[in-house]
C-alpha cells in the first residue's frame, strides 16, 4: 500500500469514528499539515492552534473527502492553509518572545519525516518549475503566502476572474504532475 493509499484508508476509517485510524492518520501527516501553518502564520503557537482546529475540522468532515476529487494530502494540505490564512487575516500577532520558544519541546519532525518532506518537496518544485513562471509565482502566494485572490488582482493588475481561473488551472495541472 502506498503511502497515500494508506492516508485514504486512514481517512475512510475516520469517517467512521476510527479513534484508532485517527491517532495514526495524526501521526502521519501532522508534521506535514504544522509545516504549512507554521509557514503562513510564523509564529509556532498560533501553528499549534491551528493545527489542533485542522484535525477537529478533519474528524468532523472526513467523510467528505471522497467528494471533492483532491488527492488526500491536497484535501489536508488545504484544510491546513485555509485555517491558517483565516487565523492570519483575523488577527496579526506579534512573534513569540525568544525565551518562550526557547522553553518550547522540541517537536520538529524527525530526521525519516525530514526526508519524506524534502522528496515530496523536490516533486512540487519540479511541478511548479513546469508551470509559466508567473503561474507558479501566483501558486506560492496564494497557497504558501496566504494572499486572497483580490490581492494578487491588485497586485498584478489582473482581473480577479482571470486570476481565480490561472489558480484553478495552474492546480489542476499540479495536481496532474504529482500523480505522474
Amino acid at each position: 500500500m502506498t503511502p497515500l493509499q494508506e492516508i485514504e484508508d486512514l481517512l475512510a476509517r475516520v469517517a467512521m469514528a476510527d479513534r484508532t485510524a485517527f491517532s495514526r492518520l495524526y501521526d502521519r501527516v501532522s508534521a506535514k499539515l504544522f509545516g504549512v501553518c507554521i509557514r503562513v502564520l510564523d509564529d509556532r503557537a498560533e501553528a499549534e492552534e491551528v493545527l489542533q482546529e485542522v484535525f477537529v475540522t478533519i474528524w468532523n468532515k472526513a467523510d467528505s473527502y471522497r467528494v471533492n476529487g483532491l488527492s488526500p494530502m491536497t484535501w489536508l494540505i488545504t484544510i491546513a492553509r485555509n485555517r491558517a490564512v483565516d487565523r492570519r487575516r483575523a488577527r496579526k500577532l506579534p512573534p513569540a518572545p525568544i525565551e518562550t520558544v526557547d522553553l518550547m519541546p522540541d517537536r520538529s519532525p524527525g530526521p525519516e519525516d525530514q526526508a519524506v518532506a524534502r522528496s515530496e518537496s523536490k516533486r512540487i518544485v519540479a511541478c511548479l518549475d513546469e508551470l509559466p513562471r508567473a503561474r507558479a509565482h501566483l501558486v506560492r502566494r496564494a497557497y504558501l503566502d496566504g494572499d486572497s485572490y483580490a490581492d494578487l488582482a491588485l497586485a498584478t493588475g489582473v482581473n480577479l476572474n482571470t486570476i481565480r481561473t490561472w489558480l484553478r488551472r495552474s492546480l489542476i495541472s499540479l495536481r496532474e504532475c504529482l500523480s505522474r
